[in-house]
């Protein structure tokens, strides 16, 4: 009992900044992890196997990621219901959110998983997929998606985790995937010439076996909150809790992709080279940002607690550190990437189309990070203290009504070269109404759910 104990992070008492950044650094390494085998995936078809093949990955993220947005969004409620109730001391209801959490995963992954695969073509169709890439592009998305449930299985595992106060473990998951991932990267595209297809078969398999992993773990480790997948316990009730939080931010994830999906289609208007490129600079652009999105996961558990437990001055001031810390980590990573760009896009390819279009890209984006991390970072407050509607209302008008026509109309009346400052456009919308409706108060009105 003891090491459960352990485990366990409580968050409503001890020093503010030791809880959130001693949460955030475990999340950081496990996002560093997983975004450098996204990053060996495009260097290894970039360097080994084609120009198209590496625009196949940077086109095929965009819809992966739409379809597991549900669910992603799910598994963020999950970590504000458990951390709320975690917080409130009700380790009986804690046991029920898990039961519920798999329940609706295990009967929605397989119909979710059928429709991704049904609508790729379209999807490629509206994105504009130049000729020379189709054929990659397709095979990518068609494996990607059928291996959709040991990345919907992991985010499912991390939400239960999160809502604990464990960070560390989704590392060692992470860590394991990586692995996997890197060595099947490998062997597939060196040792067998497999191509694009070897690449998306490494991220599923090591996705998957990152999944499994989770559930040996939280059974062995957890045993009151042991993990039954097909115990088809679920509280409605709860469920509803869950999904107040999960679906306004799985769709506000899905109308993250959505926006990439529709810049993508401006992108691929200027051929395979410049898709390419936008590829790269995606990669270092998510990279960079890491940092600041651990710290608004930190953030969100943090809230989700002293809100349950009632500790108003807590979150106060966890608000002002979470903020502080992501602006401080914006104004380090442009200080750094922004003269190193060409640099450091060089080393996923050696076109010089890609180079230039993604050090173009964080040319434009860079000097605008601290406002989409004081956004980014007020979102997951609010979400923590169980206010949902209004961070996707405004990642919704952000994404696609303020950065997609940005983009359009740079490109239109300026080339391609000004295009990404339609996402400045975006975000400087998105921490302004950010800000003043939290300055406003109106974000604390739910109280704990909880109670």
């Amino acid at each position: 009992m003891e090491r459960k104990r352990h485990a366990l992070r409580d968050m409503t008492t001890g020093p503010v900044s030791g809880h959130l950044l001693g949460f955030a650094f475990p999340l950081l390494a496990g996002s560093l992890l997983q975004q450098l085998y996204n990053m060996v995936d495009s260097w290894v078809v970039g360097q080994y196997v084609s120009e198209s093949a590496l625009a196949a990955v940077g086109i095929g993220f965009p819809v992966v990621f739409m379809f597991t947005s549900l669910f992603m969004g799910m598994s963020n409620g999950t970590t504000v219901v458990i951390a709320q109730y975690y917080g409130a001391g009700k380790m009986d209801r804690v046991r029920d959110v898990v039961d519920t959490t798999y329940t609706f995963f295990v009967l929605s992954v397989i119909p979710l998983t059928a429709l991704a695969l049904l609508i790729i073509e379209p999807l490629m169709a509206l994105m504009r997929v130049q000729p020379d890439a189709i054929s990659d592009t397709r095979l990518y998305l068609l494996i990607c998606c059928g291996g959709l449930i040991g990345t919907i299985g992991y985010n499912t595992n991390a939400g239960i985790l999160q809502g604990l106060g464990n960070s560390r473990a989704s590392l060692l998951f992470l860590a394991i995937s990586a692995v996997m991932n890197i060595v099947l990267d490998l062997v597939s595209v060196l040792m067998f010439h497999m191509g694009v297809a070897g690449v998306a078969i490494a991220t599923i398999v090591a996705q998957f076996a990152s999944w499994v992993f989770g559930i040996f773990y939280i059974n062995r480790l957890y045993t009151e909150f042991a993990i039954h997948p097909f115990c088809m316990r679920m509280d409605k009730e709860l469920l509803r809790k869950i999904m107040g939080i999960g679906l306004p931010a799985g769709l506000q994830m899905a109308t993250v992709s959505i926006g990439m999906i529709a810049v993508m289609s401006q992108v691929n208007v200027y051929g395979t080279s410049y898709a390419a490129g936008y590829n790269v600079g995606h990669k270092l652009d998510n990279t960079g940002f890491l940092p600041v999105q651990s710290l608004a996961t930190a953030a969100t558990a943090f809230v989700g607690q002293n809100v349950g437990a009632k500790r108003e001055d807590r979150v106060r001031r966890g608000v002002f550190l979470s903020l502080l810390y992501a602006v401080i980590w914006c104004a380090i990573i442009m200080a750094v990437l922004y003269p190193a760009r060409f640099l450091a896009a060089g080393l996923f390819t050696s076109s010089e189309g890609a180079i230039e279009g993604a050090a173009l890209m964080l040319q434009c984006i860079l000097p605008f990070y601290p406002l989409f991390a004081i956004q980014y970072t007020m979102c997951n407050i609010m979400r923590g203290a169980g206010e949902s509607v209004v961070p996707m209302a405004v990642v919704m008008l952000s994404n696609v009504f303020f950065r997609v026509p940005g983009v359009y109309l740079f490109a239109h009346f300026f080339g391609p070269r000004y295009m990404y400052y339609g996402f400045g456009l975006g975000w400087i919308f998105g921490a302004t109404v950010t800000v003043l409706y939290f300055l406003s108060g109106r974000w604390k009105r739910r109280g704990s759910l909880a109670e």
